[in-house]
């Protein structure tokens, strides 16, 4: 992850990145140990509320959760140094150990856990639990969100920083790669130049009371490399179009569809749906 997170952070001091990005903050390569991780869920990128609270006032103390130019004592990252690095990297390490966005987490955390997967318990607490870690297509968090950027700067993020999740991938043992949302699908098949495979569930249909409602859709497929960077295996992609922490009207029943789902196509090739 060194490579990765040296790569984002000369971006970053370069200004190589759109101007909503939160450029006093670090990037976040990773959510959790990459290193012993099976299963990872996929975003867009970081909430701002990793670094700052609902006031718009930079976290610090306890509540920090990653190291800023502030907190690091740096005018600049062209100062950033190997103690700063490891900062850092044990800020993304430990990220679920100390003070996690739970709000956020707990319904991905739902999502994959009857796949024997865990953010917040790794293998070594409950021998039958592989590690999971959260990615984003971008490793930059910003001010605004996803939503409110213009197409111009999603495309700026998404060059700038899209590119070194294939090799965080490459170097890390992910088998199962989670799609959380809509947005995250369509950028990653932009990102990956693939179209995946989509299935219309009628367990996941959220209702309306004064429009249609809204259709549930299943995406599934394979990869073995992205932006270049091959991984030696197939990556097994699975995602959904409801972002599950902001799509209005995802109920628990709905939730627990998406689970039952992830949890059998995470272990086999075809799972039935309907």
């Amino acid at each position: 992850m060194l490579t990765t997170l040296t790569t984002l952070i000369d971006r970053l001091d370069r200004g190589a990145v759109a101007e909503d990005v939160l450029s006093w903050g670090c990037p976040v390569p990773a959510f959790g140990d990459l290193s012993t991780s099976r299963i990872a869920t996929l975003g867009i990128n970081p909430s701002n509320r990793e670094f700052v609270d609902a006031s718009g006032v930079e976290l610090d103390g306890a509540a920090r959760r990653f190291p800023t130019l502030n907190s690091l004592g740096l005018a600049s990252w062209s100062h950033t140094d190997a103690t700063h690095m490891a900062s850092i990297m044990d800020s993304c390490r430990s990220y679920f150990s100390r003070n996690p966005y739970n709000s956020w987490f707990q319904r991905l955390e739902y999502i994959i856990a009857d796949a024997d997967a865990s953010y917040y318990r790794a293998s070594s607490d409950a021998g039958h639990l592989d590690g999971a870690c959260h990615l984003d297509l971008i490793p930059y968090a910003t001010a605004r969100k996803w939503t409110e950027l213009a197409y111009r700067q999603r495309a700026t993020l998404l060059a700038a920083g899209g590119d070194t999740l294939g090799l965080l991938l490459q170097q890390s043992p992910v088998r199962v790669l989670v799609l959380n949302g809509r947005s995250v699908v369509e950028g990653f098949q932009e990102l990956a130049g693939v179209r995946l495979d989509s299935q219309e569930i009628t367990a996941w249909k959220l209702s309306r009371t004064s429009t249609d409602h809204v259709k549930g859709i299943a995406y599934t497929g394979t990869i073995n490399e992205l932006s270049g960077f091959h991984f030696g295996r197939s990556i097994k992609v699975l995602g959904f179009n409801h972002n599950l922490q902001s799509s209005f009207g995802v109920t628990k029943e709905v939730m627990t569809s998406i689970r039952d789902w992830v949890t059998c196509a995470a272990r086999k090739d075809n799972c039935e749906t309907t």
